[in-house]
């Protein structure tokens, strides 16, 4: 007896009630049904001739398989490729029974059914559907949509088996069908009702409101994004004339913002807010963006292929600017407590601006430093007793003498009364001796008469700020040694003692010859 087969239900559906069917299917051309996680995205939202449609497969002869297979087929009204299914991506089959009309407005979700109908555009444009016909679904059904909900789509993507390289070809996709559609942008061409509203405190941590402040994070972010975007627009400019390696070359500097990224956002997101989808997509996109523009400022022939590939590098920075304003950086300002936007202003200290010279001084965060360093050797809220508490860590005396050990330099450190208080020790012979009767002497009694004037010299320049460091070479041994003096300062910049450390130099000789 023949297997009824309707094709108006999901491919997913399909492939589960019917034995056979899958193998029909990849016999057609569709190979990727035999993969689960294309089965269990894309096929939730696929239908048999929509599929036809896309890949331009004859329905007749797709019908004519199925019957010579042993089904019988109904539902076999054609649907083209622009009458998309509305339909979350994991609804059950009761739901998925017909696919919604073009532009059909889909009634009475719930977050979580925004959430899958969300995914479900994304999958159909990893299936191949012409971009306009999901944008036209996608506007029909959402009349706005946050950052929130962008990034779980793309993130349940992932969980549901998308391999992270796949979501990621798709990220510039995304983009382009989320663009001039998010809440944050209509809020940027609002304004003016949008700032009368937060006057009121309906939220003080908004993307429009952090983004105006000097010194946040946010701020910087946006400033170095608008820089990024002029920046773009010289360059594809210089493509009609001169000078386009040296605009191109301008351009790079957005590593510098790009590193920020990596640092600060991502990893917080993912670990700390459980948002992986940005920080493993929109991170490898970042990479693949650095490493074209390496590339192409390494190539010797700027020839029309060179020119195509700077046009398309330019289009995805373009569309990464868009993308953290749209995307990530709503949705850090959704997610991120005060205390996380402090420590990041803190952290910023440590990065280069990209592209722009000064961002402002955001009062509060000056504040937090302030309070961090006066709380010098306070413990952290998550401590061992016994540690040694630094503003920048703690760890075990244990852990400290090993690490000092393992850092391939003889360290000693002499403190402002000119007195040896520190040498490290890993057992190894040292170029330099430290007898332990040493300790806690003057230093100048460790080193012959000959040579104490200018270690009196030198750790002089240190402490009266003449000088910063000393560097002495010298043969040691048969190779060449560089011991260094440095002044050790606390971050007030008070004089706290002389740091000496002693390098073995001949592997250095040896890489570079």
């Amino acid at each position: 007896m023949a297997t009824d087969l309707d094709l108006s239900k999901s491919v997913h559906d399909l492939a589960q009630e019917n034995p056979g069917f899958t193998d029909v299917m990849a016999g057609l051309g569709f190979t990727d049904i035999a993969k689960p996680a294309a089965l269990n995205t894309v096929g939730r939202v696929m239908t048999v001739p929509k599929g036809c449609a896309i890949k331009g497969i004859s329905l007749e002869d797709a019908v004519r398989a199925f019957e010579e297979a042993g089904f019988t087929v109904s539902g076999v009204a054609p649907v083209p490729a622009s009458a998309a299914a509305s339909v979350p991506a994991t609804a059950p089959a009761s739901e998925a029974a017909a696919p919604a009309p073009r532009g059909q407005k889909v009634e009475g979700l719930d977050e979580e059914g925004r959430a899958k109908l969300l995914q479900s555009y994304v999958a159909r444009l990893s299936a191949g559907e012409a971009l306009e016909s999901v944008r036209a679904d996608f506007v029909a059904n959402f009349e706005g949509v946050d950052a929130g909900e962008i990034a779980r789509a793309e993130q349940g993507l992932i969980q549901g088996g998308v391999k992270i390289d796949d979501v990621q070809r798709l990220c510039d996709v995304h983009s382009a069908l989320f663009h001039g559609a998010t809440r944050e942008e209509r809020i940027a061409n609002a304004e003016d009702a949008v700032m009368g509203s937060l006057a009121k405190g309906a939220n003080d941590f908004t993307t429009r409101v952090l983004s105006r402040t000097p010194g946040h994070p946010v701020r910087v972010f946006t400033l170095e994004n608008q820089a990024i975007s002029a920046q773009i627009e010289h360059t594809r400019a210089a493509l009609a004339g001169t000078g386009a390696a040296d605009e191109l070359r301008t351009l790079s500097k957005l590593g510098i913002h790009y590193a920020k990224k990596g640092d600060l956002i991502y990893p917080a997101l993912k670990v700390r807010h459980g948002y992986s989808g940005p920080s493993d997509v929109m991170w490898g996109v970042d990479d693949e963006i650095r490493a074209e523009l390496r590339a192409l400022l390494d190539a010797s022939d700027h020839d029309a292929g060179w020119h195509e590939r700077v046009e398309k590098v330019l289009t995805r920075a373009e569309e990464m600017v868009y993308k953290e304003t749209n995307i990530l950086l709503p949705l850090c300002a959704q997610n991120f407590t005060n205390d996380e936007w402090l420590q990041m202003y803190a952290d910023m200290r440590g990065y280069d601006l990209c592209l722009i010279d000064d961002a402002g001084t955001w009062g509060i965060g000056e504040d937090f430093i302030q309070r961090r360093a006066a709380s010098f050797g306070a413990a952290p809220a998550v401590s061992t007793p016994g540690e040694i508490h630094l503003p920048t860590g703690h760890f075990t005396s244990e852990q400290l003498d090993a690490m000092l050990n393992t850092i391939p330099l003889e360290i000693t450190f002499i403190d402002g009364q000119d007195v040896n208080r520190y040498w490290n020790d890993d057992g190894e012979k040292k170029l330099f001796k430290r007898p332990s009767s040493a300790l806690d002497r003057e230093v100048w009694s460790c080193h012959p008469p000959k040579v104490q004037p200018m270690v009196r010299r030198v750790i002089s320049s240190l402490k009266s700020g003449e000088q910063d460091s000393v560097d002495i070479w010298m043969q040691k041994e048969g190779e060449p040694v560089l011991v260094r003096y440095m002044a050790v300062r606390d971050r007030m910049g008070a004089y706290l003692g002389t740091m000496e450390v002693v390098q073995r130099m001949g592997f250095a000789e040896k890489h570079f010859a």
